[in-house]
């Protein structure tokens, strides 16, 4: 719940300027509602950067008072939607059977998901990190068919590294990202699980992308606070594009 519409085209502005000449990297940014339509006025100027949306209810219309749905998403030209965040699922108390029926929603809105799923310090601690994100995954994505999976995108969060003090490694953060993609596999097959991206939401920085993104099953991040300025998120960005040359 940052950036207000009437910062949000200049930040977007700021962004399209930095990596202007950057094309091999896939650049995603999801604004609060009320800062759509503004980025997408600064984004329609060069036509370079992805956009999404950070939440949406899962029905077509009714009365649902202060939500927005998938439609009107895309009528506003939207074609990502992040589902499952920790902080939907904490603070919003969404459980994996509304996440699901959040995902097959977008898939059938012609959304992009991106499913975050990721444990707690305390689920962490007591080792049930495996267990949880396995239970998140599957409930999440059940019914959801191998040609629909290519759609798909990933997010893990390690919900004990962001503002505790503890640190994810990169090998922990490739250890978990493994265990995803090995899942994948299995709920769908190894073809599908190689499609797709799975990112990593722990905090992701510009002192610890490169580390990050050089592990084998980390595809890019899901930025958080690093995201709130150009030159932070563009230097990210930057990394990625080292990397994959």
């Amino acid at each position: 719940m940052n950036v207000p519409s009437s910062d949000a085209e200049r930040l977007v502005s700021e962004i399209n300027d930095e990596i202007a000449n950057i094309t091999r990297v896939d650049v995603l940014i999801c604004p609060p509602f009320t800062s759509i339509q503004a980025a997408k006025n600064a984004i329609n100027r060069v036509n370079h950067i992805l956009l999404g949306a950070q939440n949406f209810y899962p029905e077509k219309n009714g009365a649902y008072t202060g939500e927005v749905s998938a439609i009107m998403l895309r009528e506003l030209g939207v074609s990502y939607v992040i589902i499952g965040h920790s902080e939907r699922r904490i603070y919003f108390n969404e459980d994996d059977q509304f996440i699901n029926k959040k995902v097959k929603c977008a898939l059938g809105s012609n959304l992009i998901p991106i499913l975050c799923v990721g444990e707690t310090i305390i689920q962490r601690r007591e080792g049930k990190e495996l267990s949880v994100i396995e239970s998140q995954l599957k409930n999440g994505l059940k019914d959801i068919s191998i040609r629909e999976a290519e759609k798909l995108t990933i997010a893990y969060e390690p919900v004990w590294a962001i503002g505790t003090g503890e640190t994810a490694t990169p090998k922990i953060a490739q250890e978990m990202h493994a265990f995803i993609r090995n899942l994948l596999k299995e709920i769908f097959n190894a073809k599908v699980a190689n499609v797709i991206r799975i990112l990593y939401g722990g905090s992701m920085k510009t002192d610890n992308a490169e580390e990050l993104l050089k592990e084998h099953d980390i595809d890019g991040g899901l930025i958080g606070g690093a995201s709130l300025k150009a030159s932070s998120f563009c230097e990210i960005i930057r990394i990625a594009y080292a990397l994959s040359r």
